[in-house]
């Protein structure tokens, strides 16, 4: 039963499913946000599109049964539903193949979702949407409507440009990021410090933004806020494979830090904790147990 004391989340961007070389789980980083959020019985919807197929249906029936509201997830009748081949290292570490033009690359503009975005309290959105003009413009103009933006950083070559990508830092109060991204952002900018801490007040200032949140893999992550930094150093787990640990991270860090308003440094603790979980298990949208919490020090 989801709780009514938690403001209104609205996540956008990509549906898709990952496809591994034995099979396939359903994902997308605005999608493994809204499914963690969800878990923890915080109100979330996403704005989305998937196509009229199998692939469709079946993403519709797998978040009718997790309990997540559909209501604003679009149909399309010519675009198929997302996909992406996942490939896995000897270190559970994933790269990928992302296809298009598909279905999330196009959605719409309109009332409903403008009227939601307006009316909730915070908006979190990726940068990969923007790869089609369609869903790019859709994205901008709900962002000129949201009360509070939280950026997810998300470089996928060809799929970006750095213009774009300082364009979306500057209209978000949030940004989160991963330690690679930071050093080809500040290689691209020209900041002349090497230190993260350094990049990330650079950032900060270039951006004119005040929370910034840097994750470093199984290093664990730095967090700039209200012009204090907060690091937390990560936590050993057997890696199983590393898709969505950084959405859940970001959900993780949501609920504490912006909506049950926690002390910034508890924060990067409960989301560094449930991002190593996530790590250890088979897919991005893995169950997170109570034992599971005990067990990880």
């Amino acid at each position: 039963m989801i709780s009514e004391k938690f403001p209104k989340v609205v996540c956008f961007g990509e549906i898709l499913w990952d496809v591994f070389p034995t099979h396939k789980v359903i994902g997308g980083a605005p999608l493994n946000v809204a499914l963690r959020l969800h878990s923890f019985g915080v109100s979330v919807k996403i704005i989305s599109r998937i196509g009229n197929d199998n692939n469709g249906k079946e993403a519709l029936n797998y978040l009718n049964e997790a309990g997540l509201n559909t209501d604003l997830i679009q149909i399309d009748e010519k675009q198929n539903t997302g996909y992406v081949n996942v490939f896995l290292d000897e270190k559970g570490s994933a790269t990928y193949e992302i296809f298009k033009p598909v279905a999330w690359d196009n959605i719409q503009l309109n009332s409903e979702n403008q009227n939601i975005v307006t009316n909730t309290e915070i908006f979190i959105f990726g940068s990969l949407a923007c790869r089609s003009e369609t869903s790019k413009s859709t994205l901008l103009s709900l962002l000129s409507e949201a009360q509070y933006s939280v950026f997810d950083v998300n470089l996928r070559p060809p799929d970006f440009t750095m213009d774009l990508i300082i364009d979306l830092m500057r209209r978000s109060d949030f940004i989160k990021l991963n330690d690679e991204e930071l050093e080809q952002i500040s290689d691209a900018m020209g900041f002349q410090n090497s230190t993260v801490e350094n990049q990330v007040k650079q950032l900060a200032e270039l951006t004119n933004t005040e929370a910034i949140c840097v994750t470093k893999g199984g290093d664990g992550a730095l967090l700039y806020y209200e012009s204090q930094f907060y690091s937390n150093s990560g936590y050993s787990v057997t890696v199983k494979d590393t898709v969505g640990a950084g959405d859940s991270f970001l959900a993780s860090m949501v609920l504490k830090l912006l909506i049950e308003k926690a002390n910034p440094e508890d924060a990067l603790d409960f989301a560094c904790k449930v991002g190593a979980l996530v790590a250890s298990k088979e897919g991005a949208n893995a169950e997170i147990t109570k034992t599971d919490f005990e067990s990880i020090t």
